[in-house]
């Protein structure tokens, strides 16, 4: 265990390389963080520096270290910064900690990189508590920098019904054989834990869903990820609701990020299907997503639905988000109606993709279990599908 005196700055300070160690950066040792000299944390050893809350902290040091945790002060700009510059920078597993986070910025710090956040006075126990389910602690900790990590999509309704889910299905389905021709693997997690039918859409049977995973708690892996996935014969990966409906109350923001997390380090892009009804983890979903579509139709009603999720949004600090508009069942004869000019007014921004309206063509799709494509691959449908799918690839930096 290493505490440095105020004096000493973080950049004069090297971890002891012999063993990976956790690095505790805060401004002082008063309370708690205090009780923390001389102890092990998860098995590993705690290394104690004590820096101002902006002063920056070299990647060197944080490179071969099972985790990080770092103080963020709310009010201090350039102290967030430093935790965004940093995520940044490193692989290794950083732990936000701060006093009275306000819930804007703990969506903020997950979404920069954040694997958790913590309160402070920090308490031993949870530090140890979150180290020990860290996914990539103990015995990953020197090999996390070769780990890839994928990219995260989420999709959100503007209001139950719109067909969100038929459309979500179909398009994973077709992004995931086109990124099988790149040797990428594609996973859609179906997060609708009360009404989720990805895997019936699909026309797929899954032995195993959701609920093993969030029941395997620090067992967690890249391997049972991977036993729970049922493959799509486009090669799509699906983890599906559990079988039994749940309380969305029930679920853990942090037990979801970490199933989240370890899928994004097994495939190259995964999609995952939101709950119409927002909880604190849906919106921790959102906040750590890379795209989100926002799937709607073109009615007063729906674009009214989307107005309110946008502002919901951004009244949680996730405005900034890379969010797509996607209006399904698209009837060029409402747009004589509805005037892009509308929609921006209402929006605050364009459509970005509209899906043709067609259901006896999706109805079809879905019976069957197959992609539209399989159907009827000329059709106005399959055509939005396309671009759907290479928008979405160039949204997220993909070489096709």
């Amino acid at each position: 265990m290493t505490v440095l005196s105020p004096n000493e700055t973080a950049k004069s300070w090297r971890t002891n390389k012999r063993e990976a160690s956790v690095l505790l950066y805060v401004s002082g040792v008063e309370g708690d963080a205090g009780a923390l000299a001389g102890t092990r944390v998860a098995g590993h050893p705690l290394n104690l520096c004590i820096s101002p809350v902006t002063e920056w902290i070299d990647a060197e040091e944080v490179a071969g270290a099972v985790a990080a945790v770092v103080q963020v002060d709310p009010d201090t700009p350039a102290s967030i910064k430093r935790f965004q510059k940093l995520a940044d920078a490193v692989e290794t597993p950083l732990i936000a900690a701060a006093y009275d986070p306000p819930l804007a910025l703990v969506r903020s710090l997950l979404r920069a990189g954040a694997h958790d956040v913590v309160p402070l006075p920090l308490a031993p126990d949870e530090l140890e508590a979150v180290i020990a389910n860290l996914p990539n602690s103990a015995s990953k900790a020197e090999a996390h920098h070769d780990v890839r990590v994928g990219k995260l999509v989420s999709v959100i309704k503007s209001v139950g019904g719109v067909g969100a889910t038929a459309l979500l299905t179909q398009t994973a389905v077709q992004f995931a054989a086109r990124e099988a021709t790149h040797d990428r693997e594609t996973c859609l997690i179906d997060l609708d834990v009360q009404f989720g039918d990805v895997a019936f859409q699909l026309g797929l049977n899954p032995r195993l869903s959701l609920a093993d995973l969030l029941e395997a708690g620090g067992r967690l892996d890249g391997s049972l990820i991977r036993a729970t996935t049922t493959e799509h014969r486009s090669g799509l990966k699906v983890i599906s609701a559990p079988h039994e409906m749940m309380p969305l109350e029930g679920l853990s923001s942090d037990h979801l990020l970490q199933i989240v997390e370890a899928a994004t380090r097994e495939f190259g892009t995964v999609f995952l299907d939101l709950p119409t009804n927002w909880t604190n983890w849906s919106l921790s979903m959102v906040a750590r997503s890379d795209l989100v579509l926002l799937v709607t139709e073109l009615t007063v009603a729906g674009l009214n639905r989307a107005k309110r999720q946008l502002e919901l949004l951004e009244s949680q600090g996730l405005g900034s988000l890379e969010i797509r508009i996607v209006v399904n069942r698209y009837d060029k004869a409402l747009a004589r109606t509805i005037r892009p000019a509308d929609v921006r007014a209402a929006l605050g921004r364009d459509i970005a993709f509209t899906v043709s309206n067609d259901f006896p063509l999706v109805r079809s799709a879905i019976d069957r279990g197959v992609a539209i494509s399989e159907l009827k691959r000329k059709s106005a449908v399959a055509k939005d599908l396309q671009l759907l799918d290479s928008g979405i690839a160039a949204a997220l930096g993909l070489e096709r």
